[in-house]
């Protein structure tokens, strides 16, 4: 099986180095000098246990053309560079290719294959435009939640901070053939990674935190040990969730936890310093809209009040604004 991992960072290049490491035919699309490095040394993946392991893809490259079709596409770039991404991809795909997104926050694809009152139905926020569904056939599309922190230690050199689970699904619930085969070829690897009927249960689990706890580290420069344990940011993390579980249940999520018991497993982390955080302090866009414009929008489409997210979401906005300058 050819597995193509598209923006092969902190998650891509962690989870190609694994397959890599297992024997599968990788290719990893990088650039700059992460790329050149990959290209002269190959891909390490440092552990927090001190191990490192040195991965040699079958191909690394800058050029989706260069690569050619692949059997799996994983796609671990973050939400907002999908769009610009989604024409050169189909240089990718052959009649088959399985397309898994591997990404934080609602999924360009959530009402695809979904069966409700509002199948087919573009989210704006997190597909402007439509250009991602334009060039991207529903039948392609795997879901996938990432668990593992990792990051960029160096050009070259992927850290592996904690986590090794990839849940997937099938955006219609179906057990697929396709879904085991990738389920068995991941667990392989070293992942855990199930093969869920429910992957939008799990989608909304993990996006409940990262929904809150993201744009609040991001606005207050807070660890999330600081931000639970501070009285005020605990009480607007809870009733973002709140607000979100709201949204999710009206489109029939189900949580199988409280919110002060997803509090408390953000908790465990500790003095984690988020993504969103990271993207702030280095002048980056974030992914605000995927982790809470997304959420709003539904909340108007349901009709389900987000008054915190809202007000939370629009400082976020002006803060990247301003940090762009």
């Amino acid at each position: 099986m050819r597995i193509c991992i598209v923006g092969a960072g902190a998650i891509g290049g962690y989870l190609g180095a694994r397959l890599a490491l297992a024997g599968a035919e990788v290719t990893l699309i990088a650039r700059g000098a992460h790329l050149e490095a990959i290209r002269r040394d190959g891909l390490a993946v440092e552990y927090a246990d001190g191990a490192r392991e040195v991965a040699s893809p079958a191909l690394a490259t800058a050029s989706m053309e260069e690569a050619g079709p692949h059997d799996v596409v994983i796609v671990a770039v973050k939400a907002q560079a999908l769009p610009a991404l989604a024409a050169p991809m189909r240089a990718l795909y052959g009649p088959e290719t399985a397309v898994v997104y591997a990404q934080n926050g609602v999924p360009w694809w959530y009402f695809q294959r979904h069966g409700g009152e509002f199948e087919g139905r573009r989210i704006e926020a997190v597909d402007p435009g439509g250009a991602i569904a334009a060039h991207t056939e529903v039948e392609r599309v795997l879901g996938c939640v990432v668990y593992p922190a990792a990051e960029i230690a160096r050009p070259g050199v992927i850290r592996h901070i904690e986590g090794n689970r990839f849940t997937i699904g099938e955006p219609d619930g179906s057990k697929s053939e396709r879904g085991q085969r990738l389920s068995q070829l991941l667990s392989a690897a070293g992942m855990r990674a199930p093969l869920r009927p429910d992957i939008r249960n799990e989608l909304w689990l993990k996006l409940w935190g990262n929904l809150s706890f993201n744009p609040i580290s991001a606005l207050t420069r807070a660890t999330l040990d600081r931000i639970i344990a501070e009285p005020l940011t605990h009480e607007l993390a809870a009733r973002m969730m709140a607000e979100a579980q709201a949204v999710a249940e009206r489109l029939g999520v189900r949580f199988p936890v409280s919110i002060e018991r997803r509090i408390k497993m953000a908790e465990d982390i500790g003095a984690h310093k988020t993504s969103m955080l990271q993207d702030i302090e280095a002048g980056r866009a974030t992914e605000v809209d995927a982790l809470v414009g997304a959420v709003a929008e539904l909340g108007r489409l349901v009709g389900a009040p987000t008054p915190h997210i809202d007000a939370v979401y629009a400082n976020v906005k002006l803060l990247e604004r301003t940090v762009a300058g």
